[in-house]
């Protein structure tokens, strides 16, 4: 059995193991230059304390290569899943082989069971390989990475660590049962998407919030936390970052802005202001140069003064590997699950 499964499985195997060889190469062979530059940035901007001028250029030079090599890694589970398991019974269902395979001295649960273990095992060795590399990879991107992009958000975490071999390992088994279900491997390939796609965003959105308790903080107002301001008729506009200026890659849940009674604001609600401050807050001309005093800190110094803050609601980047152990035994249980049910499936329905 191991050496059919061999057979039947290495051309995809290779495959994979040629995507993946291409990938590491790039990961190895820019991973230093990556690091070593940001390495410099960040020595440099110390210097002048503007160092949120250098995160922005930083990112915005590699954000193609950062966008790439995370949507790798959040599509192989799915590819995995659609590709390998669910063809894994549809294929001999459709073709009528089971009929031959199932009868011989090997028993359709010992099928199952090499199946499962030889072809589970290689896609979790990859997918497990490949979410850590991008995570060494990524990570002088992930600590200068835009607003939204945080370590912490949804769709970087996913790509990130452990969790991508729990996702393959469930996107593999979910395949399988899907597939002794339907029967049909492009009904098979469809549902199977259908399903991994709703898992994947229900539990960011439902489930990974809870996983542990969030941190509530109220926080000056700086250029980190600031995105701009705006002139309105009654006043002057604040727009807020989701992001904590002391935890650039927590996953922010909430940002708002409080007024000095400690009341949340509405989002259109807006601040009086002296018109010379209003001045300060808004400035016409370009922003300046390394080294000369900001025109905005006058600005932010009022409002702080006042007692303005951001009020935010936030998972911080402490949180990255409880998470990430966490969701993988989420998954692992899903998994087992679903591959109990294919066993008795393939016994009592598959024929």
């Amino acid at each position: 059995m191991i050496w059919l499964t061999w057979r039947q499985f290495r051309g995809s195997a290779a495959l994979m193991g040629a995507v993946l060889t291409a990938v590491g190469l790039m990961l190895v062979l820019t991973g230093p230059g990556l690091a070593d530059e940001y390495a410099a940035g960040i020595a440099d901007c110390a210097v002048n304390g503007r160092c949120d001028r250098f995160y922005s250029a930083f990112f915005g030079r590699h954000d193609l290569a950062f966008l790439s090599v995370t949507l790798v890694v959040l599509l192989l589970p799915a590819l995995v899943g659609l590709f390998w398991g669910a063809p894994l019974i549809t294929r001999e269902l459709e073709s009528g082989t089971h009929l031959l395979v199932w009868n011989q001295s090997v028993t359709r649960t010992r099928w199952l069971a090499v199946k499962l273990a030889l072809i589970g095992l290689v896609v979790m060795a990859a997918t497990c390989l490949l979410g850590l590399a991008v995570t060494w990879w990524s990570g002088p991107l992930d600590r200068s990475a835009d607003d939204g992009w945080a370590l912490m958000s949804p769709l970087v975490f996913d790509a990130r660590g452990i969790v991508p071999m729990a996702y393959a390992a469930f996107g593999f088994v979910l395949g399988i049962v899907v597939g002794l279900l339907a029967r049909r491997t492009l009904a098979a390939m469809a549902l199977t998407l259908l399903i991994f796609t709703g898992v994947q965003l229900a539990v960011p959105l439902l489930v990974r919030p809870h996983l542990q308790p969030p941190i509530r903080a109220s926080v000056e107002l700086t250029a980190a936390n600031v995105d701009g301001f705006s002139r309105e008729a009654d006043g002057l506009g604040l727009h807020l970052r989701n992001q904590v200026p002391t935890d650039t890659g927590a996953w922010v849940l909430s940002s708002r802005l409080a007024d000095p009674a400690g009341r949340v604001m509405a989002e259109d609600e807006t601040i009086s202001l002296s018109g010379d401050l209003a001045l300060a807050c808004t400035p016409s001309g370009p922003p300046p140069e390394a080294g000369r005093a900001d025109p905005m800190a006058a600005c932010f110094a009022e409002l702080n003064r006042l007692g303005y803050r951001q009020a935010v609601t936030y998972h911080p980047t402490s949180a990255f590997w409880p998470f990430q152990w966490i969701e993988t035994g989420i998954y692992a249980l899903f998994t087992a699950g679903l591959a109990w049910l294919s066993f008795w499936l393939i016994r009592r329905r598959a024929s």
